[in-house]
């Protein structure tokens, strides 16, 4: 899974008059900043349970932490720059292959040769799908962007405008239903990194948790994802909001997921200098504060919200997001984030 760095591409240079371009960024600025609606400010308590197991390799996702609750029609995930951001004088991207041994993973040859397409463009943002020499799962998602079809993409990639280029700021795997979100780069900063995967669905094991996705159709438009499941059932993802502070989205269900986790947050932890995710505070049901924990000394909760990043920096991914899960519903519509004003 971590095979693929960040930067597995370099956006295509942007063509277009300076003021096309210029009008394209503020159009994204306003639609960044609309409100999301949303219905109330608590949201159900769901069980939060953790799954985790030491690990050495730096490349291998050994944190595990699953969100159950039968009624779960909706909820919303955002990333967030962590709290230090300001103070990073020197990120890091690259892989650290220390102690790592991937001889075992399972490899499915692709039967078309490797490549990399633009699926959709317009002037503020662009799909681009990338069908790889290899996976680790065999490649039966279909994808379909508006009235596009197509097979064999391991990774989609949603680019973003920003002043002289683009900046990546969502990923998908569709074959094992890892997903990966985080904001633009603060201003004046290069784009920072991916970190934590998330996963949204009936989760199930096959060697490592995935989801089984028959087809993912992404509405330009309407900048949603609707996702129809191998078990049955579908879900749609909106993007609500994605600017320098914040990267929202809306998950809603067509109906409940009952009998394994509705979602489910993948990371990497090996020490508190070398993870992508060292710290969990969960807002527990009828709690007065919230409670924090280490990541891996973490157990279970019942909880209204859900934080998963870190305090400090990591030597691996030091500028990777934080994660939120809340707004917890059994509407369809995720409850109101607690960050916006009363109403």
């Amino acid at each position: 899974m971590r095979s693929l760095n960040n930067r597995i591409v370099v956006p295509v240079t942007r063509r277009g008059p300076f003021r096309a371009i210029r009008s394209a960024v503020v159009a994204l600025a306003v639609f960044a900043s609309a409100p999301a609606v949303a219905a109330s400010l608590d949201g159900l308590a769901v069980d939060v349970q953790n799954r985790s197991e030491p690990v050495l390799c730096a490349e291998k996702d050994n944190v595990t932490i699953t969100l159950a609750n039968p009624q779960v029609r909706a909820f919303r995930v955002e990333a967030a720059h962590p709290p230090y951001i300001g103070m990073i004088q020197r990120d890091s991207f690259e892989a650290d292959w220390t102690a790592c041994d991937m001889s075992a993973d399972p490899v499915h040859k692709v039967p078309v040769p490797p490549r990399r397409q633009t699926l959709y463009e317009e002037i503020a943002f662009w799909v681009v799908g990338l069908t790889l020499e290899s996976y680790w799962r065999p490649a039966t998602t279909t994808v379909r962007i508006g009235d596009r079809v197509e097979r064999n993409i391991h990774l989609l990639q949603l680019w973003q405008i920003r002043p002289m280029g683009g900046e990546e700021v969502l990923v998908l795997y569709p074959q094992d239903g890892y997903w990966r979100i985080r904001p633009m780069a603060p201003h004046g900063m290069a784009p920072t990194a991916f970190g934590s995967s998330f996963l949204v669905g009936p989760v199930e094991d096959d060697g490592r948790p995935v989801v089984r996705i028959k087809e993912v159709a992404f509405d330009p438009k309407a900048k949603t994802f609707t996702l129809t499941f191998e078990r049955g059932g579908s879900a749609t993802l909106n993007l609500v909001r994605t600017d320098h502070r914040i990267n929202a989205i809306d998950v809603v269900y067509d109906k409940p997921i009952s009998g394994r986790p509705f979602a489910m947050l993948r990371s990497m932890y090996v020490t508190e200098f070398n993870n992508d995710v060292a710290r969990i505070a969960v807002r527990e049901k009828g709690a007065k504060g919230w409670r924090e924990d280490n990541i891996m000394r973490f157990g279970k909760a019942l909880a209204t919200d859900v934080w998963l990043g870190r305090t400090s920096p990591s030597q691996h991914n030091t500028s990777s997001p934080d994660m939120v899960f809340n707004g917890f519903s059994d509407t369809s519509s995720p409850k109101r984030p607690k960050s916006e004003a009363p109403r």
